[in-house]
């Protein structure tokens, strides 16, 4: 059997290094000729799978967006209750960080907010998408009595995506020096603690 590549496998592999590359030596500093060197093919054949780097990066981002959604479906089908399915979810989301390191700088980098128009609404539309997830949970577990409903599922949602930002902007920034994914679930506990009905609480709606 040949060991040729296909089109497609040599681009799936390609994808990879920039993603592996983003990590190692940042998105912004990232060249085609580093990703040519690593995949061991001359930069023109890089420009033969992807004709500008802005296709490339788009490439990457919708690798990043169909391996996160696949995610998020797991973990919905997997959650018995909305409480359940919301934890779940916050923790898809850490693990697909967790496993693509170069996420956080990707995100913050000057190719997505500055020069990649498409690359920043790829982005914008899985944050959406996600976040309309965790809305439709955090709905569901208000109606089920479970969180307060005097706080906008909205509000919960910005409020739940920011705390896994903020834990991978600090896993990040501390050298990965600790698990991201018990950290980012331990804080979401935290979080919901604050958030739920306290026991014996009469809500005002229901009377």
């Amino acid at each position: 059997m040949s060991g040729r590549q296909s089109a497609e496998e040599r681009k799936t592999q390609i994808v990879a290094e920039v993603l592996r590359l983003a990590d190692k030596i940042g998105p912004d500093r990232l060249s085609t000729t580093d990703v040519a060197r690593a995949v061991g093919l001359s930069q023109p054949a890089i420009f033969r799978h992807f004709p500008t780097k802005s296709a490339l990066w788009l490439a990457v981002a919708e690798d990043i967006a169909n391996r996160l959604q696949g995610s998020w479906n797991k973990a919905e089908a997997g959650a018995a209750g909305p409480q359940v399915r919301l934890r779940a979810l916050i923790g898809a989301q850490l693990s697909a960080i967790s496993d693509t390191p170069a996420l956080p700088s990707i995100l913050f980098s000057r190719e997505l907010q500055v020069d990649n128009h498409a690359l920043r609404d790829v982005f914008r539309g899985l944050l959406a998408v996600f976040q309309g997830r965790l809305v439709a949970a955090i709905r569901d577990s208000q109606a089920t009595g479970d969180l307060r409903r005097d706080v906008s599922p909205e509000d919960v949602a910005i409020l739940l995506t920011s705390l896994v930002q903020g834990v991978a902007i600090r896993w990040t920034l501390g050298a990965r020096g600790f698990a991201l994914v018990p950290e980012g679930l331990r804080l979401f506990d935290v979080q919901m603690v604050l958030l739920r009905v306290k026991e014996g609480a009469c809500d005002e709606k229901t009377r």
